[in-house]
């Protein structure tokens, strides 16, 4: 018989045994521990400044911030910069702040004119004396007829403008405030009713500059000593970049006051041929806007994100949806620096009638030059190449005359004789280079004024 209780015993002994060396501790090589501490210490410090360099290169290396952003990883929280991009919210936010700021300058412009009554009444050409026997039958012959009974005051028209004085003159356009005959009455932002007489309308852009009537209000009654008008901020915009944010504000369709579109610059130097009140012209480096502009916006401001005046609207594109005009503001200090000091709007005026070369005309024409300004009559008889008395005649040019430089600066079309000369005042003197007969010719000409 097997004797379990030993086997056991032995058994048990043997599992101690094995429990026991396991949980024997080694000795340890003290040189080792050392080395092994001293690795990680090395270890800890890299990973520290790597990650203090890493930091420090995002400040200083824009692009590694770029990949963060195109890769969605959001670093703002981390660097806070006026480089970091604009979220959503702080560029809504900018926007809601520029339109609190002007707001207050927009004014509506109410066109209002003595418009004729007719009344209808019929006449039977077989009788000397109308409404007469219309009873019986033979003669029952009714031709309707008009006559004007007096007249009444009605509102013809709408527009826009900003106040650019703290006395209240006004900026819009000038097809705004076309008609002479018309009588001109601003409606502010808070609701209060001016009438408004125009000073001045830019013989050559579509501006025009008005001033609210103070002698019409003091007729009235109305106190005018301590009256200021919310004056809006004129901004630059020589530096206006494509994809900009852009701001309209305008009386839209005449019935909208201080309606408000966004959008961005979609071009800049367009060309364009605008009509609207009963004129029609091409205007020159004009701003083009995806923000809407809609009837009534004409003469509003263009604003930056900041608030600031960068254009006034003025036209829009009628088979074309988002893309609307705008005159850049640089244009209109002039204008109004002019009021301020001469009280009215003044260009310089050399006196042709002229077409910019490009190689079509080079071509139709036989010229053997690509650039310039060659003068030309038009098909109508006033359209004279030469106007008669101008600077241009007192100093012999002739039809056909090509107008290469003005003060040595080139002719083409991006910068054509009109656009220089409007750098110039009345009674300056310029020196123009002319190829006549195919010969270059240096002549001198004192610049006349431009008249309405």
């Amino acid at each position: 018989m097997v004797n379990l209780k030993n086997m056991q015993k032995k058994n048990k002994t043997k599992i101690g045994e094995f429990f026991l060396q396991e949980v024997k501790m080694p000795k340890i090589n003290l040189s080792c521990f050392k080395s092994f501490s001293f690795l990680l210490f090395v270890i800890f410090i890299s990973s520290f400044f790597g990650f203090i360099a890493g930091t420090l290169s995002i400040f200083y290396y824009p692009e590694i911030k770029d990949y963060f952003s195109t890769s969605n990883i959001w670093v703002s929280d981390l660097f806070n910069s006026e480089k970091d991009i604009v979220n959503e919210v702080s560029r809504e936010e900018a926007i809601i702040s520029a339109i609190e700021k002007a707001s207050p300058s927009v004014v509506s412009i109410i066109i209002t004119k003595d418009m004729p009554i007719f009344e209808e009444y019929y006449m039977n050409p077989l009788l000397p004396t109308p409404d007469i026997f219309f009873d019986q039958p033979f003669f029952d012959i009714r031709i309707p007829q008009y006559k004007q009974k007096g007249t009444e005051e009605r509102q013809i028209g709408g527009g826009t403008g900003f106040i650019i004085s703290k006395d209240g003159m006004v900026l819009t356009n000038k097809h705004v405030v076309q008609d002479k005959e018309a009588d001109y009455t601003i409606l502010t932002n808070d609701g209060h009713k001016y009438p408004a007489k125009v000073l001045a309308r830019d013989p050559i852009e579509d501006l025009a500059v008005l001033e609210i009537d103070k002698e019409a209000i003091i007729a009235e009654g109305i106190e005018v000593n301590e009256m200021s008008f919310p004056m809006i901020k004129i901004g630059n915009s020589s530096d206006l970049r494509i994809g900009q944010t852009v701001i309209a504000i305008g009386n839209a369709l005449g019935e909208y006051r201080n309606t408000i579109s966004v959008g961005v610059v979609s071009g800049l130097g367009r060309t364009i041929t605008a009509s609207g009140g009963g004129m029609v012209e091409t205007l020159e480096d004009v701003i083009q806007t995806d923000a809407a502009i809609n009837k009534g916006n004409s003469g509003g401001p263009l604003l930056n994100i900041k608030g600031e005046v960068i254009g006034i609207n003025v036209a829009m594109a009628e088979e074309a949806q988002s893309i609307g005009f705008s005159i850049p503001v640089d244009k209109a200090k002039r204008n109004i620096e002019q009021i301020k000091t001469i009280g009215k709007i003044v260009y310089p005026f050399l006196g042709v009638r002229y077409v910019l070369i490009t190689p079509e005309i080079q071509e139709e024409q036989e010229l053997i030059v690509d650039y310039g300004a060659l003068i030309i009559k038009g098909e109508n008889p006033e359209d004279v190449a030469i106007v008669s008395g101008s600077s241009a005649e007192k100093a012999g040019l002739k039809e056909g005359d090509i107008i290469l430089e003005i003060n040595q600066e080139k002719i083409t079309p991006q910068n054509s004789l009109a656009k220089i000369i409007r750098k110039y005042n009345p009674e300056d003197k310029i020196s123009l280079k002319i190829l006549r007969n195919k010969e270059e010719k240096i002549i001198d000409v004192v610049l006349g004024e431009y008249e309405e």
